[in-house]
């Protein structure tokens, strides 16, 4: 093997994109400051001071009175598969929902910890009606009902209040993975009836991915504690450590709630070291959604999400899916024929310095997906999206008319009452 050199590899010196796809989006740089903060054990109390004030910021961001709302270390993907292995045993019915990539992804997780799985599905570009999520639930009786918010891959949204009507008249458990709308759409846990929520960072909330909220019902707490076995090397003589219980051990130690919840709790029975830094941005993340204000900050995401919507309309594009139905903070939009679609965000991004999404499963060729979230869901990012992909369109011989889509979505972000740019 040659040897290495300290100068083989140039400092990490990223070029400063705007990042205007479904996610991840550029971290607010108040998020990024409280990031480079020094680090502290994860027993000083001034740490465990911020775990406490984090829970009790994140228990206002998915307005729930939640004992049980913190963070899983790890990307969102972490808090689904955490959710999911601390409830589902082997044998257990499970009711997915799927209109999307990640509902294809909540079964296969479902399935990894050898739940017997209903997929109640939609076309893609739509969403499930909540009489098809009845008619499965009455007749499988799952201990879990499975779906997402949000799915980015459609940019569909799914309406979560009847579902949690649904499970709460057959005593299922509800889990939304609200990765892409926590801190952009609205996500009432309470009010939904969920009894797990998950989210990541790196959308709405405007940070970078690798921390993920979660918030647990105590009925689903009360299930997961039932598995709660102590891990052997702190099980004794710990003064005050949780008995184990006789229920199935969760298959995951990593991603084991119980012992997590532990963790959290006023035991602060150890389970991992805490990311400390994430800790300290997941803070500011909440920090900035509750300053600004719940109403205010989905207000803000949804009138900026329809101006970049009226802006692609007025260049000549079609949107895709179900319009009733379309998340606040993405859209999807046709590529359209005659168009190379790759090459269109290459030369976004070479050009201008700005990336857009590309897309999966059997959309992929078909749609672009362009995002309007957290720090980059501002008026003049959409704007500049709108400009340089109209520019670069009508260099690949797309015909529309110059400054139109920027026009469009001016006229309606001039007209907003109260609209401020943050």
């Amino acid at each position: 093997m040659t040897a290495l050199s300290p100068h083989d590899f140039a400092e990490i010196d990223p070029p400063s994109r705007l990042l205007m796809g479904p996610g991840p989006i550029n971290a607010h740089p108040r998020v990024l400051r409280a990031m480079s903060a020094q680090l502290l054990g994860q027993y000083d109390p001034e740490f465990t001071g911020y775990m406490n004030e984090t829970m009790a910021l994140y228990r206002h961001v998915f307005r729930t009175g939640n004992r049980w709302t913190f963070l899983i270390d790890g990307t969102a993907r972490a808090a689904i598969e955490a959710a999911l292995v601390s409830v589902i045993e082997p044998g257990d019915a499970v009711v997915v929902v799927n209109f999307g990539r990640f509902g294809l992804l909540l079964r296969e997780i479902a399935e990894r910890c050898g739940g017997v799985i209903t997929m109640v599905d939609a076309e893609w570009g739509t969403v499930v009606e909540a009489d098809a999520v009845r008619d499965a639930v009455r007749r499988v009786r799952p201990r879990l009902v499975a779906t997402v918010h949000g799915d980015t891959s459609t940019t569909m949204a799914q309406p979560i209040h009847e579902l949690g009507r649904i499970c709460a008249e057959h005593a299922a458990l509800l889990y939304v993975d609200a990765t892409a709308t926590l801190g952009g759409m609205d996500v009432p846990a309470d009010a939904w009836g969920a009894d797990i929520v998950t989210a990541g960072l790196q959308k709405c909330l405007g940070g970078p991915a690798g921390s993920a909220p979660i918030t647990i019902s105590e009925r689903a707490a009360a299930r997961i504690f039932s598995r709660r076995h102590v891990e052997r090397g702190i099980a004794h003589p710990i003064a005050g450590a949780a008995p184990a219980v006789a229920g199935r051990r969760i298959a995951s130690n990593y991603f084991d709630l119980a012992m997590l919840m532990d963790y959290w709790s006023e035991r602060r029975l150890n389970h991992h070291t805490e990311a400390t830094t994430m800790l300290y941005g997941a803070r500011e993340c909440a920090r900035l959604v509750l300053e600004e204000g719940l109403e205010a900050r989905i207000a803000r995401h949804a009138l900026v999400g329809r101006a970049m919507a009226a802006g692609l309309q007025a260049m000549g594009l079609r949107l895709f899916g179900d319009r009733a139905h379309k998340m606040a903070n993405v859209v999807g939009v046709l590529i359209p024929d005659g168009i190379d679609g790759e090459r269109v965000r290459a030369r976004m991004r070479t050009r201008f310095e700005i990336e857009i999404g590309t897309a999966f499963g059997p959309l992929i060729g078909r749609i672009w997906r362009i995002g309007t979230m957290g720090y980059n869901c501002r008026g003049h990012a959409a704007l500049i999206t709108l400009g340089a992909l109209e520019a670069v369109l009508r260099a690949e011989g797309f015909a529309s008319r110059p400054g139109e889509a920027v026009a469009a979505a001016m006229e309606l972000l001039d007209g907003a009452e109260g609209y401020a740019p943050v």
